[in-house]
């Protein structure tokens, strides 16, 4: 908050009877004086746009309240007393802003006060590049699914843009926003999505200050449901893995894992979520070019795809000898073809595919592998308090 935004303010203070005469905030009233204060000062300057304007009657009541900004009017609430006033969204940059209010005192006189100040300019304007989930992951999602916006700039002035972030959910479910770095910031649950949730995520920016002189350039809303409760664990030791949906085994699929041959060839242990669901890939070594020892360049069927670095569960024909045996791969979780397209078909994006029994841990920044993170950890990159979701009247 700028300087003189939250100074002394004048008021208007009633006299004896019904007449009425102007103090300022500091020189006092009687007991028995109407007064309105408004923040921001007359006359404040190049404000930030997500200080909000309030208005308030000290001994007696506000009768109207009217704000504009270039000649628009300004949205706001009143408290359930009308003993105050508020504006319910960030002030446009560059704007000046003129406020009138009247309110009436016990003895039936009225008082009124008006303010006229500006906000700061943007110099530029920032946006939403991606926010996930999209269209192409499906209307209906796991309960591993995190929200994942990604900023067109950078973002400094992280607690302003986090707080107009708002996660709505129509079951009870505590999460928190965590920033990845300058441009993304990450939303996930305490614990798992509630099966059948439906979740709608609004993001407020417009107007909303990002950092010296960049402001949001509009709102975001995105709609998406969680489906059933599907929990899939592969197990490096057992060569085996478990797939329950709402708590019941539904089907458990022999597996072969990484073999370990080379530590990077190990299947990475822990939580990981399904990012995508692909009939056909085709597999490249990363660190072997063509000719060189271990290269290989295979197209897989029926696969899903659990992390960044390349790991999927897919249909794996040359390795059903070895599944639910030994452990044969450079680090997918290989399955035999039918096996591989049952799965494949019956994953949601955000599944929870969790891997045990490797040596080779999963890093929390690795895919959307972000319950790999502990709770504490997690939030110690939001700005703002773990807090439950918003209730969701309907979607």
């Amino acid at each position: 908050m700028r300087a003189g935004a939250a100074g002394a303010l004048a008021l208007l203070v009633a006299a004896a009877g019904c007449s009425l005469t102007s103090e300022s905030a500091d020189e006092g009233r009687d007991g028995t004086g109407t007064a309105i204060r408004i923040s921001p000062a007359d006359g404040a300057s190049d404000l930030p746009t997500g200080l909000p304007i309030t208005v308030s009657a000290a001994q007696g009541t506000l009768k109207s309240v009217t704000v504009t900004a270039g000649g628009r009017p300004v949205s706001g609430v009143f408290s359930a007393d009308r003993t105050q006033w508020r504006s319910d969204r960030a002030l446009i940059p560059g704007a000046t802003y003129q406020v009138h209010a009247v309110a009436s005192g016990p003895n039936g006189a009225t008082v009124e006060r008006t303010s006229r100040f500006t906000t700061e300019k943007a110099v530029k304007t920032f946006g939403i590049d991606t926010l996930i989930p999209n269209k192409d992951h499906g209307s209906t999602l796991g309960v591993g699914m995190p929200i994942i916006i990604t900023f067109d700039q950078p973002i400094s002035d992280r607690v302003s843009v986090e707080r107009n972030l708002i996660v709505e959910a129509s079951r009870p479910v505590e999460g928190a926003w965590h920033w990845l770095n300058e441009k993304k910031v990450v939303w996930r649950p305490k614990e798992y999505w509630p099966a059948h949730t439906k979740v709608r995520v609004v993001a407020r920016l417009a107007n909303v200050r990002g950092g010296a002189g960049l402001y949001g350039k509009q709102d975001y809303v995105r709609e998406f449901q969680i489906g059933r409760e599907q929990i899939s664990v592969a197990d490096t030791k057992t060569h085996h893995m478990t797939v329950k949906r709402d708590g019941k085994v539904i089907k458990v699929i022999p597996i072969s894992a990484g073999s370990g041959d080379v530590f990077r060839h190990y299947t990475t242990s822990g939580i990981h979520v399904a990012m995508s669901r692909e009939p056909v890939t085709v597999m490249v070594s990363p660190d072997a070019a063509p000719g060189q020892p271990g290269y290989y360049r295979t197209t897989t069927y029926h696969n899903v795809r659990i992390s960044d670095t390349g790991e999927y569960v897919h249909g794996a024909p040359w390795s059903v000898g070895s599944q639910g045996r030994a452990n044969v791969s450079h680090g997918c979780v290989n399955a035999s073809p039918a096996n591989a397209k049952w799965f494949m078909e019956n994953t949601l994006i955000g599944d929870p595919i969790i891997v045990t029994g490797s040596p080779r841990k999963l890093e929390p920044t690795n895919g959307w592998s972000y319950f790999q993170a502990s709770w504490e950890d997690w939030l110690k990159q939001s700005r703002l308090r773990a807090d439950f979701a918003a209730p969701l009247a309907s979607v």
